[in-house]
């Protein structure tokens, strides 16, 4: 059985500790033998809570050496990763972080580079990846269903009131956000991110500091556009979690409503100043592929570390999402067109 130190002991901390109880493939492998938090308290409490005979502390390099831990869960806020990532890797441990990954380029940069030279895992918790509806629509964008893609479009309103650190961060969503969906968008499309143009507001009764709201159009590779539209103050008409999402093809399209409602439609016959469609069925996931968001990557991080390889979030796959974020932002900045390197 592996040993793991849990730092960041906040409410999401609470998510992870559930899905490795719950799940007898992860209870059974690993042990959540350190909690380490800035207020010790607050890591007593969640032992408590969940029952965990674990040391708790508020020097993570102290605890990773008494616990001889393994594996280092990073839950930090992001403004924090950065040196407890690094903290873990020179420990020895893999690391399994929230998202972002870093709060720039060149701090990921430098977390992949020293994952590396330390032959340690490092990935990201990427859930939206493995929710079993995204898993659906790529295997069935690639099954050519509705011919080549051209284009997928999202939507995603809410108005969640957080609290913390949230609310005081600069351009919110994009960064806190945003990435789940831009990364879910790089996945399904199977396409590289090329380019963005990017409009930020705070809305009027928005309760965060800045940047609730967004708009952003991605150039993918082979003439494919993403647009997103997303709030993070709009009362009223929510979407999911997830979004909701249009794929349009030469073919045909698709809508998802982020949960189970899937809508296909292929043109029947052509010819016709608007041509005749028929409905098309959205093969349901593989077994395999009926995943548990939180629970599933860690199950594909205990199994990375396990067969030696890298896992599907690991930090050179997601970087390419966190480069969409970035130049999200600095579009939104400069109000001008970025490239995404």
């Amino acid at each position: 059985m592996k040993k793991a130190v849990l730092a960041g002991c906040g409410a999401m901390a609470k998510g992870w500790v559930r899905a490795l109880q719950e799940m007898p493939s992860l209870s059974d492998r690993i042990e959540i033998a350190g909690l380490v938090d800035v207020d010790e308290a607050v890591a007593r409490s969640i032992a408590a809570e969940f029952g965990l005979s674990a040391e708790t502390g508020t020097d993570l390099p102290a605890m990773l050496q008494s616990v001889e831990a393994d594996i280092l869960f990073d839950v930090v806020p992001p403004a924090a990763r950065k040196p407890v990532v690094l903290a873990g890797l020179e420990q020895g441990c893999h690391v399994l972080s929230e998202k972002p990954m870093a709060t720039s380029l060149e701090d990921a940069k430098l977390l992949i580079s020293v994952a590396e030279e330390t032959r340690r895992v490092h990935a990201i918790v990427q859930n939206r990846r493995f929710i079993s509806g995204v898993r659906r629509i790529r295997r069935f964008l690639e099954s050519g269903a509705i011919g080549q893609l051209t284009g997928l479009h999202c939507d995603f309103f809410l108005a969640p009131h957080f609290g913390g650190f949230r609310e005081e961060m600069d351009h919110v969503l994009l960064l806190d956000m945003a990435i789940h969906t831009f990364d879910a968008a790089r996945f399904m499309a199977g396409k590289v991110p090329l380019a963005v143009y990017a409009h930020e507001t705070n809305p009027k009764g928005s309760w965060y500091a800045h940047g609730a709201a967004a708009n952003a159009i991605f150039e993918f590779s082979e003439d494919v556009t993403f647009t997103y539209r997303g709030s993070w103050c709009a009362e009223g008409a929510p979407t999911s979690w997830e979004a909701a999402w249009r794929f349009t093809g030469t073919k045909g399209s698709l809508l998802w409503d982020g949960q189970e409602g899937f809508e296909a439609r292929v043109v029947a016959s052509e010819g016709k100043f608007l041509n005749d469609l028929k409905p098309l069925a959205v093969p349901d996931a593989p077994e395999k592929e009926k995943t548990r968001g939180h629970a599933s990557v860690i199950q594909e991080f205990l199994a990375a570390i396990e067969e030696g390889r890298r896992p599907e979030t690991d930090g050179v796959d997601n970087i390419k999402s966190l480069a969409m974020v970035f130049a999200a932002i600095q579009s939104a900045e400069t109000r001008s067109r970025v490239e995404i390197r």
